[in-house]
């Protein structure tokens, strides 16, 4: 028979021993961390609050205020758009057998300058029919005229024997009123063929430019085709879109006063230091029905620049137009920047920093108009503060220091020349620390 088989004493022993030395170096590493922790914590440096103060001036850069006369600029976005805009249309009806070189899509043509011609062969022929027809209603009327002193004689002759209305039958008055209406239809005849003749030429009304053509030679035409579009050059328009509160800063003609003066720019197109110049014309009397927007109408002479070396304007183009305001008098001028919440204003007097409040009439892009509060001679911080107080001291770039220590006693500082300040002694190196 087989034996049973027994643990070993040896091996049970040794894993409880493993274990047991496991247990005392868990035991040992949370004894060592508390033994830390109440370590750090008796050991503690102490602080102590001891009385300063401190000279602590910010260092900024400053901008002298000046009262005066400005012209706020008025920012907005303008449509450019023709001031004569036609689509031409032949009046009468036939084939066109001639077309001007110029009459091509960015051609420019001249007033009275011949565009296109129908043929004018019928038309010729009806002025020929029409002058033959006037001619023999003549012949008549001068047969007529004759007849009629030959009657106006032989009723000298007869006396006072023959009444009214008898009368003008032997005069002939009614034929000669006849003859004289078929002569003065005759003559209005033999004009309109002239008329219409004179229609086959299609001549420019004024100095243009052409945006397109639809019409070649051959093409057969009648009154009202579509023959082409025309914008004049000698103005332009540019529609431009304002807040309805920036309309009062806009001058309107009046008299012989010209409206504000427009300085339009397309970056894009132009560059960036290109400019134009125009005048505001009018005012349209109802707003942009998406924007909600009041629109007015800029003048701009000679867009095209034919007369100078001026960029030309392009029809439909969005453009950027900076209208001169109206001049505010008796007012000062800032950088929207340096006005804070509020409408404040941080002025340096005194070397110490004084919160204004002012009462601002207008914002355009880059400039507030403060018409109270501000005064000539002010020096405005330009600079951005940490700490914005009244009373905090300041120190103009370029100024020497007066005093160069910077901590003092209270005995030997008073308080309406310093900063105080509370700091905290650790192992005796003081921590500035801002008190409450």
């Amino acid at each position: 028979m087989s034996q049973p088989i027994q643990t070993s004493p040896p091996r049970t022993k040794r894993r409880w021993l493993v274990i047991l030395i496991n247990l005392l170096l868990v035991l040992a590493i949370i004894a060592g961390s508390v033994a830390a922790v109440w370590f750090i914590y008796r050991t503690e440096p102490t602080a102590q609050q001891t009385k300063t103060r401190r000279k602590s001036a910010a260092l900024v850069e400053i901008t002298e205020l000046q009262r005066g006369t400005y012209r706020p600029q008025l920012e907005a976005l303008g449509t450019v758009q023709p001031v004569q805009d036609i689509v031409l249309s032949p009046r009468v009806r036939g084939q066109v057998i001639a077309v001007s070189p110029s009459f091509v899509p960015g051609g420019m043509v001249r007033k009275g300058e011949m565009l296109l011609n129908i043929d004018p062969a019928d038309f010729e022929n009806t002025v020929s029919v029409r002058q033959s027809e006037l001619e023999q209603v003549e012949a008549d009327w001068e047969m007529e005229v004759g007849r009629k002193n030959l009657a106006k004689q032989e009723l000298e002759l007869l006396g006072d024997s023959i009444g009214g209305i008898n009368r003008s039958l032997v005069l002939r008055e009614p034929q000669s009123a006849s003859l004289k209406s078929r002569l003065n239809a005759a003559k209005a005849a033999l004009e309109r063929a002239k008329i219409d003749l004179e229609r086959t030429k299609l001549i420019a009304p004024f100095d243009a430019q052409v945006l397109r053509r639809s019409v070649n030679v051959g093409s057969q035409v009648s009154e009202g085709t579509d023959l082409g579009q025309l914008v004049g050059i000698e103005q332009y328009w540019v529609i431009a879109t304002i807040p309805l509160r920036n309309l009062r800063w806009i001058k309107f003609p009046s008299g012989d006063q010209p409206g504000s003066l427009v300085t339009l720019q397309n970056p894009d197109a132009w560059g960036p230091d290109v400019q134009r110049q125009g005048r505001v014309q009018r005012m349209i009397g109802s707003l942009d029905q998406q924007t909600r927007l009041a629109r007015i109408v800029v003048s701009v002479d000679d867009p095209l620049g034919q007369k100078s070396d001026a960029p030309p304007l392009i029809l439909d183009a969005l453009i950027e137009a900076n209208i001169e305001g109206v001049a505010i008098e008796n007012t000062v001028r800032l950088d929207r920047d340096l006005v804070h919440d509020g409408d404040t204003v941080w002025i340096m007097k005194d070397n110490q920093l004084e919160i204004r409040t002012t009462k601002i009439v207008f914002r355009d892009s880059k400039y507030a108009y403060v018409s109270d509060g501000l005064e000539t001679g002010d020096q405005v911080v330009t600079t951005t503060l940490a700490t914005v107080a009244d009373g905090v001291q300041l120190r103009r770039v370029g100024d020497e220091v007066a005093d160069p220590a910077m901590e003092e006693t209270d005995s030997a500082q008073p308080k309406d020349e310093a900063t105080a300040v509370d700091s905290v002694e650790i192992k005796g190196e003081p921590v500035a620390e801002a008190s409450p």
